[in-house]
């Protein structure tokens, strides 16, 4: 696209990575969003999406010139909203017009009845004086002309005037004033979740839904074949969103090759998963027989398995994803494994001439099924690119971190808090019991107080119920802490908070709560 001269509160057309021009506005960004570096870009905020994004100027084109050609382009329902929102937006802007043209308006007939009063006054003053002078002759007109008259009471004339279209004026000074204060109160139809782009000055990216208050099945789905390996606690809530959002699905369960080949072992699922490949089947997937043939059949396939062994066996293993890699296909770990087995994985996937990316995922399993996941991607860009729509449907935020392994080494700092955090709140809940205070008082002390959070509150809960239910399991946890307490020797650095937390969530293992929610760390106080 040639390059526009453009400036703050145009309407445009702009595009979007693989998105089709779409309507929008350039606004100014919030103060705490970094301009992107390299060429002139400039912030739009779409219609009918509620999305902003920084625009490069050369993908960007004037509303009003180009809105006939656009039309013909595009037909889509989503689309045609996103027009509609526009001239809703244009209407409300030319009642703003109007309001204020009223209000000038108004305002000069108000000077011109304080100077006609004025002028009254003034002659009504002379008349008043001439009056005195003559009172000892004409009784009976200093009677007339001195008849009381109220102050500032507009002439008949101008009362009239301001009758006939006194419901206008009034209308302005109410309903005219909100326009110019407030913003319209138009909503417009969501067709994606809220999007906020950043680049950061160190190369990483950051895509954001920023409220994911999108309704489901209006996010603008690939046209790309999806596959995904792996319906765990996490993967099946991402699978039944990716189906939601309209993408096409090819799914595959280990536990379900192992019934029908003597393939892969699992120690991954706790329930009848035989039965999972079937109920994503009547949602609307297609079902693989082994990870090779959803690769071969898929552009890019996605990957969410329990550690670092099962991500190998899965690539390297027999019909694994390495056998199905042809040139260009795009193979995406979810997995959250460490940098080294990251790494080995990325190697062989290119090796093929296929593309590469690592994409963890940070949550648990209601977050996956909200579609309310965080997701920390490093390696191909172009490829973290493509797989927008389905980032976009999993989860309300994506960051990209540069090179391959940047993600995994994130995820794993990340969960050694979380793991650490968790920890400390068991050990806060026993001391409590153990000197005689009340749990669920420390639970309302801490929500009143500045550690007020929703995992807290969620955990605890777990731990007055008894009910430790997984929603991210124990034995993951642990499997996380021990690869940050790895990547923390790898560059020498100490690590012991993480340690001591690591050891209270194996004696938790001990006792066999592995297959339990981590907040079942709190038995590990209690034996």
């Amino acid at each position: 696209m040639a390059a526009v001269s453009l400036r703050q509160g145009d309407l445009v057309w702009g595009k979007l990575g693989r998105y089709p021009p779409w309507p929008g506005k350039i606004v100014n960004p919030p103060k705490d969003l970094k301009k992107p570096i390299g060429k002139k870009s400039f912030f739009v905020k779409f219609f009918g999406t509620e999305d902003h994004a920084w625009i490069k100027v050369e993908q960007l084109k004037p509303y009003h010139a180009h809105k006939e050609e656009m039309i013909k382009a595009n037909k889509g329902k989503r689309f045609q909203q996103a027009v509609d929102a526009v001239e809703e937006f244009l209407k409300k802007a030319k009642a703003k017009e109007l309001a204020k043209e009223l209000a000038k308006e108004h305002n000069s007939s108000d000077e011109k009845g304080k100077k006609s009063e004025g002028k009254a006054k003034k002659q009504t003053g002379e008349k008043r004086r001439k009056s005195s002078d003559t009172s000892s002759h004409s009784p009976q007109k200093r009677s007339r002309d001195q008849s009381p008259r109220k102050r500032g009471r507009p002439p008949k004339d101008d009362k009239d005037n301001l009758g006939s279209d006194s419901w206008l004026i009034h209308g302005h000074r109410t309903l005219g004033t909100e326009m110019i204060l407030k913003k319209p109160s138009v909503t417009y139809q969501a067709i994606t979740k809220r999007l906020k782009i950043s680049e950061e000055d160190s190369g990483s990216t950051s895509i954001q839904a920023a409220d994911s208050t999108a309704i489901n099945g209006n996010i603008v789905p690939t046209d790309k074949k999806i596959g995904f390996l792996g319906l765990g606690l996490m993967g099946s809530g991402i699978v039944s969103n990716l189906l939601k959002m309209g993408h096409s699905v090819t799914v595959w369960n280990r536990t379900a090759e192992k019934k029908t080949t003597g393939g892969f072992h699992s120690e991954l699922w706790d329930e009848d998963e035989s039965t999972k490949c079937e109920l994503f089947i009547q949602e609307g997937a297609h079902m693989g027989r082994t990870p090779a043939e959803v690769v071969s059949s898929c552009d890019i396939t996605f990957a969410c398995v329990a550690d670092p062994k099962a991500a190998k066996d899965l690539v390297l293993g027999p019909s694994g994803v390495l056998q199905g890699i042809r040139p260009g296909k795009c193979y995406v770990d979810m997995s959250t494994v460490d940098p080294e087995t990251v790494a080995e994985l990325a190697q062989v996937i290119v090796s093929r001439g296929g593309r590469f990316l690592e994409a963890p995922v940070s949550g648990n399993q209601q977050l996956s099924n909200d579609g309310r996941l965080v997701i920390l991607a490093a390696g191909d860009q172009g490829v973290y690119e493509d797989c927008m729509s389905c980032f976009l449907a999993m989860g309300k935020t994506s960051f990209f971190l540069g090179e391959v392994g940047n993600a995994a080494r994130m995820m794993l700092i990340l969960n050694m808090v979380q793991g650490s955090f968790m920890a400390t709140i068991a050990e806060g809940m026993t001391l409590a019991q153990v000197t005689g205070q009340s749990q669920q008082t420390l639970l309302d002390i801490l929500n009143q107080g500045q550690l007020a959070n929703i995992f807290l509150d969620q955990k605890c809960q777990n731990i007055l119920q008894g009910n430790f239910k997984p929603d991210f399991y124990l034995k993951y946890i642990q499997k996380d802490l021990s690869l940050a307490i790895a990547l923390g020797d790898s560059v020498n650095h100490p690590t012991p908070m993480a340690a001591a937390a690591n050891e209270v969530y194996k004696r938790a293992k001990a006792l066999d709560q592995s297959d339990n929610d981590m907040s079942a760390v709190y038995r590990a106080y209690i034996h």
